[in-house]
């Protein structure tokens, strides 16, 4: 990760500003001295329209920024959130592409991919493994990956950083690794609820999520490898994080959780080989047990 502090002016759009992602990048770039306009319909963000070219070009044409991230998303492969993806994640890089060629073609463009998006055989997976569309969410991330092929070949500098999980004390309880804390804090508290947990036999990577925006960073800071894979490339279970969070607060987790045998999982395995991105000098600093502390602490 370079640390190096921009010295000239330099701005950045983020779209979807209001994330646990959006908000770790804006504090980077504001260290590194870059001006930064956050864009989301949450919060007090500025209100641009993703899905809206004109409203999307007006901005680039007035801002001609240095860099645009595309981080906005509902991060959910349900079925009925579709249209939601397709226009906000599919038009909006299309949206973002088109009046980056048409206003400002220095602009710098980086679109957040998945590994959701890729076969998964239970294996590290690699950047140039092939897609799967196995849901609507991975049809619109897909998409926008070509999007973004297909504009690099007219000339825009556009990277896309495959995410894998990656969590942080600003997620929400909708995330398996808030969820878990908030109720191992409450039990700690005295509460004698049990925690309803399905597979937790499940790997996936646990990287911090201020982690994974210094490897955005890295990304955009080159002009070799334009696609890559943004993980810690290690994976644990449920039941590791389960035992490290009731281990930090002195309890036993099985008398407190209860697992779902009925349960079916999306995958058995969802980790990353990000070799890639390792090679370009970027490596995640806050370890599984670090960022579990983090996350019962907070």
């Amino acid at each position: 990760f370079c640390k190096k502090r921009v010295t000239e002016y330099m701005n950045a759009l983020i779209f979807g500003a209001n994330g646990q992602d959006g908000f770790y990048l804006s504090e980077l770039l504001t260290q590194q001295g870059i001006s930064v306009i956050g864009i989301s319909k949450n919060g007090n963000f500025l209100k641009t329209d993703i899905t809206s070219y004109e409203e999307v070009s007006a901005l680039v044409k007035q801002h001609q920024p240095s860099y645009i991230f595309h981080l906005a998303a509902n991060s959910t492969t349900r079925h009925d959130a579709m249209f939601e993806n397709h226009a906000t994640i599919s038009t909006g890089a299309l949206n973002i592409l088109e009046a980056v060629k048409n206003y400002s073609m220095a602009t710098k463009v980086f679109i957040s991919g998945s590994g959701l998006q890729f076969v998964n055989n239970n294996q590290a997976i690699k950047e140039t493994d092939v897609f799967e569309a196995r849901d609507p969410y991975s049809v619109s991330r897909i998409q926008s990956v070509y999007a973004a092929r297909y504009f690099r070949r007219l000339g825009l500098k556009v990277y896309v950083g495959y995410f894998f999980i990656f969590y942080s004390p600003r997620r929400t309880e909708r995330h398996m690794a808030k969820k878990i804390a908030e109720a191992a804090k409450r039990i700690a508290n005295g509460s004698e609820e049990k925690l309803e947990i399905g597979d937790s036999s499940v790997i996936k990577e646990w990287t911090y999520a201020g982690d994974v925006v210094k490897g955005i960073w890295t990304l955009v800071q080159q002009d070799i490898v334009f696609e890559a894979n943004i993980g810690s490339g290690k994976g644990y279970s449920i039941e590791d994080y389960i035992n490290v969070c009731f281990s930090l607060i002195h309890k036993n987790w099985q008398e407190h959780v209860i697992l779902k045998n009925d349960f079916t999982p999306e995958y058995k395995q969802l980790v990353s080989d990000s070799s890639l991105l390792f090679s370009l000098g970027w490596k995640p600093e806050v370890s599984f047990e670090q960022l579990t502390e983090m996350m019962i602490k907070s």
